[in-house]
């Protein structure tokens, strides 16, 4: 259904990706050229590229997410329709199995189809950025960006472990809203339903905590990148070593790769989600 559409979102991803290290060089020419000379044509210049360079990765940016939510609808559009046409066909008793199929075919399935449209082109895109913009960096002073690079290891260690936790709940919290789900399709009233649903409650609280504690230590983690490269790459400044121009455009480059390292790390959590999902829907049909 969507498999020559990745190809195309991919390459897509791949063209934002690309354009992400543009403006990082032209901050540096603004600052060690224009500025450095106080030449005012070239400053022109080199903002009009700016400009047009930032005007183009928007609208691809706006194309891509586009495109991806068209993949996403129509593949939860035709989950629906498969779910439903399976549900039909089996034998049903009682409205036991009723209350768990809503459940699956409503919640469950939205969630699941929203991550095809972005399950391919969305880290492609982020990684190609992370990639891009440190490999700039790494062309244009080694010392300062590895440095940098290495202030951003400990989220890659941290997301897993606390992820591991989240999937436990995540699969806990969907069985028991499956069960809710049985519950008000065969009695309302039954005392049950209260006690799930505050079993819900506690899941969603623990899951906050979680959630909220790793995403704290990223942000903590995520200024210290632009913390070591401001003071020791004006350490290098100030002995000679490297232009301003160099540090200001390094700052503004590990900014930009918080948001695609913020969006890898919440794909991950995403696509582990889909897993729990995936794996429990086809476990009921």
């Amino acid at each position: 259904m969507s498999g020559h559409h990745q190809i195309w979102l991919c390459l897509l991803a791949l063209t934002v990706a690309a354009l992400s290290m543009a403006p990082l060089e032209l901050q540096r020419r603004i600052v060690n050229q224009a500025l450095d000379k106080a030449d005012l044509e070239h400053l022109l210049f080199l903002g009009g590229l700016f400009l047009a360079v930032v005007v183009l990765s928007g609208l691809l940016k706006f194309t891509l997410r586009m495109y991806q939510g068209w993949i996403s609808e129509s593949a939860i559009r035709y989950g629906r329709g498969h779910l439903l046409r399976l549900y039909r066909e089996k034998p049903h008793e009682d409205n036991h199995e009723s209350g768990r199929a809503v459940s699956i075919i409503s919640a469950e399935m939205d969630k699941l189809g929203s991550f095809v449209g972005e399950g391919l082109s969305q880290p492609v895109a982020n990684l190609g950025m992370l990639v891009a913009i440190l490999g700039y960096m790494l062309v244009v002073e080694p010392l300062v960006a590895l440095l940098g690079a290495v202030l951003l290891v400990p989220q890659a260690l941290l997301v897993p472990v606390a992820q591991r936790r989240i999937n436990r709940l995540i699969e806990r919290r969907l069985e028991t809203m499956r069960d809710l789900s049985d519950v008000i399709g065969e009695d309302a009233r039954d005392a049950g339903a209260e006690a799930k649903i505050d079993r819900l409650y506690g899941n969603r609280m623990k899951t906050f905590l979680v959630k909220f504690a790793m995403k704290g230590l990223i942000n903590l983690m995520n200024g210290l990148a632009p913390l070591g490269v401001l003071i020791f790459g004006g350490i290098m400044v100030i002995r000679d070593e490297t232009s301003v121009g160099v540090i200001v455009a390094f700052i503004s480059g590990f900014e930009r790769m918080g948001n695609p390292l913020r969006e890898l790390l919440n794909y991950y959590r995403v696509a582990a989600q889909a897993t729990v999902q995936h794996r429990m829907i086809a476990r009921w049909m």
